[in-house]
């Protein structure tokens, strides 16, 4: 039934040789992996205005520059990651960048700090877009968390079908949401033309504000940043791209940027433009259009798209963290679980954890992750400065041609984020502080996870390991609980291996029957020795693992196997496992710590 359920939720497996049908190409790669920066628009220019109304609403002129600014850091972050594509055509981002140029432990803190961002984008944008549903129908506001949920089981569902599926479904609303923006630019834009916005709604250009700082300044500026939360997405997920996969990332690359940029500007303008304050019930986009458009069919199409896209950003994670987690994975840093593909070709252990971990943080702050936003930020520039600062060094050591060029872009972008990050640590601390407790976790985290798969290398390499000692004989153990067709079988089977010695070993409970099982004992199977251990305090598991330990160290001393047969009969039924007790599935789990201790399960199957 499983199977059945299993395949009707994400298709039916694909074979090996199928895997060049679930790459990308660049129209669904672009709807995929710029969800996630496309969507901040939603709420970037808002972040700017929302530090200027601290001074007062003539201080929104400075959103202008500011948005240039963000601009700037956008360009030289798309031309950065664009030479990343280039150098590092495997994907693995600001990891692998990190990792080879500036050392393990920067790698390390770039892809951990990705690793949990990822998270954040889905969970922060689930519940944004809950949200914004939840908004509009205020009776829902009651199940935000259950419906946060939903969304996030089910967008976990649609990956796990495979990338292309997916991408064939969530591409429309996302370019939904931008033909809805272009819209909204486009007719603000005329209005303005054509005189039908009063100048008197914003303060002019150049507006001297008392309070005005460098330093409040910078605040806007790194709020504002926001907006750029996802670019780094496409590096980290070049090998879903469709042959030749770096140029069809990289023109990907150049569309997203572009997109933004066009999206990004328009939207901080008309919201200049049309003296658009922010208030907590209502968004700016959701201010603009009203202003422009009035309460009408276009006003709840730019909202339904927004809600949609919000939603959708969650999917930009589920895309790059997978892939991510398998560049960590074959480095030894994380469980090698996440380089298996599954039943559809997709990393499915990144996406089941991504989508767990996601729905226990929803929970955990009841769908209200708002305040993740700046630790969300936060945890994009910190690999954004480190990857850049190495593609520095990799300029700086390798000297291509044109590496000069090279150098400057990634040098700017390096500094632009340094700052950004700066500023996010100095203006709210409060917010982003976790990340100086989680980073230095994972990394403890990444060094013992690394640390046990070299001690197993280790151990298991026949070179280094010294010789196994050759074993005379084998002393079977088979505990038995009465005279039945599965103990039988047991011995039966025992007694094909040739063993030295072979031990039925009896627990019971009570002397009169321990007298009883073993009269009946000697005459049933006269040839095999019989060991009664007597528990008074009725425990199977303790005497019987004591007298193992006790054969295994005289064993040992002769350089003797010792075996232990468990019993055990399966029923015709799943569910008929209930109705019994589960003592050798306990019997093995307790002794499958025991040093030189072999254990061999003989099952015995019921026909009804």
């Amino acid at each position: 039934m499983m199977s059945s359920v299993k395949r009707f939720l994400i298709g039916r497996p694909l074979k090996s040789d199928q895997l060049g049908d679930q790459k990308l190409n660049k129209t669904k790669a672009l709807a995929i992996l710029s969800s996630d920066a496309l969507s901040s628009v939603a709420y970037g220019p808002e972040q700017i205005l929302l530090v200027l109304i601290t001074l007062s609403a003539a201080a929104f002129w400075y959103s202008i520059p500011i948005a240039a600014g963000v601009l700037v850091l956008l360009v030289a972050l798309i031309l950065s990651y664009r030479q990343i594509i280039f150098a590092y055509p495997q994907g693995g981002g600001a990891y692998v960048v990190s990792k080879e140029n500036l050392g393990i432990y920067p790698g390390l803190i770039a892809g951990g700090s990705l690793l949990v961002d990822y998270i954040l984008t889905v969970a922060v944008s689930v519940s944004a877009g809950t949200d914004a549903i939840t908004s509009a129908f205020p009776s829902l506001h009651a199940y935000n968390v259950p419906i946060a949920i939903i969304f996030v089981l089910l967008i976990t569902t649609l990956n796990l079908r495979g990338v292309t599926e997916s991408a064939s479904l969530l591409a429309y609303p996302v370019y939904l949401f931008v033909l809805a923006l272009f819209v909204l630019i486009a007719v603000g834009i005329y209005n303005i033309l054509t005189g039908q916005v009063s100048a008197e709604l914003h303060a002019p250009l150049g507006t001297p504000v008392a309070g005005i700082s460098l330093f409040l300044l910078l605040k806007a500026f790194s709020s504002g940043s926001s907006a750029l939360t996802g670019v780094e997405a496409i590096s980290n997920a070049i090998p879903n791209f469709k042959e030749p996969s770096p140029n069809n990332a990289a023109k990907t690359l150049l569309a997203m940027g572009s997109l933004l940029a066009l999206l990004f500007s328009g939207i901080v303008f008309l919201a200049y433009y049309y003296g658009i304050v922010p208030r907590p019930e209502v968004t700016v986009v959701s201010d603009i259009a009203e202003q422009i458009f009035g309460r009408n069919f276009m006003y709840y199409f730019i909202q339904g798209t927004t809600a949609l896209i919000l939603i959708l950003a969650a999917n930009t994670g589920y895309s790059a963290f997978p892939l991510l987690a398998v560049n960590l994975a074959k480095d030894k840093f994380i469980p090698r679980m996440f380089t298996i593909r599954g039943d559809r070709l997709g990393y499915s252990n990144g996406i089941l954890i991504l989508g767990l971990l996601s729905i226990v943080l929803i929970v955990v702050f009841k769908g209200r992750t708002e305040h993740l936003i700046p630790l969300y930020a936060v945890g994009v520039f910190i690999p954004f400065t480190l990857s850049q600062s190495g593609m520095i060094v990799r300029w700086v050591r390798k000297k291509p041609e044109g590496w000069v060029m090279k150098l400057i872009i990634n040098a700017t972008g390096a500094l632009i984020s340094l700052i950004v990050t700066m500023m996010f640590f100095l203006t709210k601390f409060t917010q982003v502080w976790p990340v100086l407790v989680f980073i230095p976790l994972i990394l403890v985290l990444f060094h013992r996870i690394h640390k046990h798969y070299e001690d197993v290398a280790d151990q298991l390499r026949i070179t280094s390991c010294t010789k196994a000692l050759p074993i005379e004989g084998n002393i079977i153990i088979v505990p038995v609980a009465g005279i039945t067709h599965v103990v039988e079988n047991s011995l039966n089977y025992a007694k094909s291996l040739s063993a030295y010695q072979i031990i039925a070993v009896h627990v019971p409970f009570e002397r009169e029957d321990e007298q009883v099982f073993e009269q009946k004992w000697t005459k049933w199977q006269p040839d095999i020795r019989l060991v009664s251990l007597y528990s008074p305090y009725r425990s199977i598991i303790h005497p019987l693992t004591k007298f193992i330990d006790t054969v295994q160290r005289k064993a040992s001393e002769s350089n003797y196997q010792v075996t232990v047969i468990v019993p055990q009969f399966i029923p015709k039924k799943g569910w008929h496992n209930i109705l019994h007790n589960q003592s050798s599935l306990l019997l093995r789990a307790h002794l499958l710590y025991r040093r030189n201790v072999i254990i061999t399960t003989v099952p015995y199957h019921l026909k009804k």
